[in-house]
C-alpha cells in the first residue's frame, strides 16, 4: 500500500526535477548564446550532470506515470541525486578556484565561440581580441554569487528534492 501511495511523489518529483533541471542548464546556454557569457572548461562541466539528469528524471517520471514497479523510479531519482552531488561539488570547486581557494586546472579554457564575430572578414581580427575565459575569474557576480555559485545552490536543491523523493515512505 506503501509503495502505491508513493507514486504521485514519486513522480511529480521526477516530473519537476525535468523541467528544473532544463531550466537551469537552459539559463546557462541563454547567458552565453544571449547573454555573451563566454564559458570556461569548470563551467561547461558543471553542465554535464545536468544534461545526464534530465533524461534520467524523464525516465523516473514515466515509470512512475506507467505505474512500473517504484523501485525502478527511486533508482532513477537515486542517480539524479549522485548527479547532482556531482554537480554541487563541481560547483563548489569552480567556486573555490574563482575565490582564489585553492588552484583550478592548468588548462583551463574553453572551445567555445560565444562572443566571437559572424564576419568572416574580421574573423582573424576577433580571434586576435577574444581572450578566452579563465577558471579563476567569474564572469559575474549576481547577488554576491557567481554562476557557479548558484550552481552550488541549484545542485544542492535539486539534489535534496530527488533524494527526499527516494526516500519519502508515504
Amino acid at each position: 500500500m506503501a509503495q502505491t501511495a508513493n507514486r504521485p511523489v514519486l513522480f511529480q518529483s521526477a516530473l519537476f526535477l525535468t523541467v528544473a533541471m532544463a531550466v537551469v542548464v537552459g539559463t546557462a546556454l541563454g547567458f552565453e548564446h544571449i547573454g555573451g557569457f563566454v564559458p570556461c572548461k569548470l563551467c561547461l562541466a558543471q553542465r554535464v550532470p545536468y544534461y545526464a539528469g534530465i533524461p534520467v528524471a524523464l525516465m523516473a517520471a514515466v515509470a512512475s506515470g506507467l505505474k512500473w514497479n517504484p523501485v525502478i523510479a527511486r533508482g532513477l531519482l537515486l542517480i539524479v541525486a549522485a548527479l547532482m552531488a556531482y554537480g554541487l561539488y563541481l560547483g563548489v570547486y569552480h567556486s573555490g578556484v574563482e575565490w582564489h581557494w585553492w588552484a583550478g586546472p592548468a588548462d583551463c579554457s574553453t572551445s567555445a565561440t560565444s562572443g566571437l564575430t559572424t564576419d568572416a572578414g574580421d574573423l582573424l581580427g576577433a580571434l586576435e581580441t577574444v581572450k578566452p575565459p579563465s577558471c579563476d575569474e567569474a564572469a559575474g557576480r549576481f547577488l554576491g554569487l557567481s554562476f557557479a555559485g548558484w550552481n552550488v545552490l541549484a545542485s544542492l536543491a535539486l539534489g535534496a528534492v530527488a533524494l527526499r523523493a527516494v526516500l519519502i515512505k508515504r
